[in-house]
């Protein structure tokens, strides 16, 4: 499974510390929007996968999930 690594969050961070202080070069922004496209496409596949394990409840303990929420769990 893909995940978002410390390393990516490190070099993310360098070249945002290093765009404030001294400016970047074409290659580093172009890193840096990669990286950060990267970083947002696993953080979206995450979040998607997080709330398709989510299941409503009522105050009895009934599953009131949506039927669409049930179907895309089926999946």
């Amino acid at each position: 499974m893909e995940k978002i690594t410390n390393e990516m969050i490190h070099e993310i961070n360098e070249l945002a510390r290093k765009s404030k202080t001294v400016g970047l070069t074409e290659s580093e922004k172009k890193r840096q929007n990669e990286l950060r496209q990267e970083y947002l496409r696993l953080f979206r596949k995450g979040f998607q996968q997080q709330l398709q394990n989510v299941k409503v409840v009522d105050s009895q303990g009934r599953d009131v999930t949506p039927s669409r929420r049930k179907k895309t769990n089926k999946c």
